[in-house]
C-alpha cells in the first residue's frame, strides 16, 4: 500500500492572475501559502481485475472510461494504469471552502500513482501534470496556483509567463516573521462557498474577451501580490495586513456575488476589535476569512458570538509526499 499526502493552502497575494485568461497576455504572479490540513490518496493493488475507488462515493469499474470521477478517470487514463488497483481518498477539510481542494487531491493522487508505477516525479513535473489533468483534460476554468502550492508547499512565490512557463522561489521570510503569521494569521470558516468554477468562468470569459475592468483589475492584483512578496520578505507583518484588505477590496470589485452581508459583518466587526486586515481566500461567496490581528484574543473574542469557526493552523513545509510504502 501506498499513502501520499499533499497541502491545502491560503493565497497570500495574487491570487486570480494564474488564470491562462489572464497570463496568456499580462504574465502572473501569485503568493501562497500551504498549510498543515492535508488531501491523502491511497493505493492498493487488488486481485479483482478492477478499478476500486473510494472517496465520498464509492465506484468498482471494469473499464476506466466508465468511471464517473472524473479527475480519477483522467489520471488514471493519462499514467495508463491498469486494473486492479484500489484508490482511497480521505481530506482534512471538505471539499468547496476555497483552500484549494481540487489542485491538492489532483496532486496527491498523481503523488501516488507515480509511486505506484514506481516512476520517480520532481515537484515542479507533479505540479504540471495535475494542472494538464485540470486545465487541459478536464478544461476546468482554474489556473495553475493550488496545483503548485500543494507540490511545493512552504510560503513560496510562484511567477508564470506569457506561455505558461511557471518559475519558483521560496518567500525569502526570516523565522520571526515566520513566527510573527502563524500567531497573528487566523482562519475563520464562514460557510461552504459556491463552487469555484462559477466565479471563475465568469473570470475567464470577461478576461478573454478583453474586458477593461476585469484586466485592470486583475493587473492591480498582481502588482499587490508583487508588494506582499515585498513587505513580507521585508519583516513588514503590519503592512502585509493593510494590503491583503486593499486585495480584498480590488478582489470584490470583480463581481457583486464575491462576498455577502454575513461575511461583510464578520469582516467589519473583526477590524472594529483590531484586526489589521484581511481577505476571503478561494474563489469567493463562502469559504475561510483570513485575518491579521495583533491582538488575536480580542478578535476571537469578537468572533465567538458570530456563526463562523476558527481552524487553528500552522504552516507545511514538505508539499507533496509519500507518507508510507508497503
Amino acid at each position: 500500500m501506498i499513502i501520499s499526502r499533499a497541502p491545502l493552502r491560503i493565497s497570500l497575494g495574487g491570487g486570480g492572475t494564474d488564470l491562462p485568461s489572464f497570463y496568456s497576455e499580462h504574465g502572473g504572479f501569485f503568493v501562497s501559502a500551504a498549510i498543515d490540513k492535508y488531501i491523502f490518496v491511497s493505493a492498493n493493488r487488488t486481485f479483482d481485475d478492477q478499478y476500486v475507488l473510494k472517496y465520498s462515493d464509492s465506484e468498482r469499474v471494469n473499464r476506466v472510461t466508465d468511471i464517473r470521477h472524473p479527475i480519477f478517470r483522467e489520471a488514471l487514463s493519462y499514467l495508463k494504469i491498469d486494473p486492479a488497483i484500489e484508490l482511497s481518498s480521505i481530506a482534512d477539510i471538505p471539499a468547496g471552502t476555497g483552500l484549494g481542494s481540487s489542485g491538492t487531491f489532483t496532486v496527491a493522487l498523481l503523488k501516488a500513482l507515480h509511486a505506484h508505477n514506481r516512476t520517480p516525479i520532481d515537484s515542479h513535473q507533479l505540479a504540471e501534470e495535475a494542472c494538464h489533468i485540470e486545465m487541459d483534460r478536464l478544461a476546468e476554468p482554474c489556473g495553475k496556483q493550488d496545483q503548485f502550492i500543494a507540490s511545493f508547499g512552504g510560503l513560496t512565490c510562484f511567477e508564470i509567463d506569457t506561455n505558461g512557463t511557471v518559475t519558483i522561489s521560496p518567500l525569502q521570510v526570516s523565522t520571526e516573521t515566520l513566527q510573527d503569521l502563524e500567531t497573528h494569521l487566523l482562519l475563520f470558516f464562514t460557510g461552504y462557498a459556491r463552487k469555484a468554477a462559477a466565479m471563475l468562468s465568469d473570470q475567464k470569459a470577461r478576461s478573454e474577451s478583453g474586458d477593461a475592468d476585469m484586466i485592470l483589475n486583475l493587473k492591480k492584483t498582481k502588482a499587490l501580490g508583487l508588494h506582499i512578496r515585498d513587505a513580507l520578505e521585508a519583516g513588514d507583518c503590519l503592512g502585509f495586513a493593510e494590503m491583503m484588505h486593499q486585495h480584498w477590496v480590488n478582489k470584490r470589485a470583480r463581481s457583486s456575488g464575491m462576498s455577502n452581508s454575513e461575511i461583510d459583518d464578520c469582516y467589519e466587526l473583526a477590524v472594529a476589535n483590531g484586526a489589521e486586515g484581511g481577505k476571503l481566500v478561494g474563489a469567493g461567496a463562502g469559504g475561510f476569512l483570513m485575518l491579521y490581528a495583533s491582538d488575536p484574543r480580542r478578535v476571537r473574542a469578537a468572533l465567538a458570538g458570530t456563526p463562523v469557526r476558527e481552524l487553528p493552523f500552522r504552516f507545511d513545509h514538505d508539499g507533496a509526499i509519500v507518507l508510507a510504502r508497503s
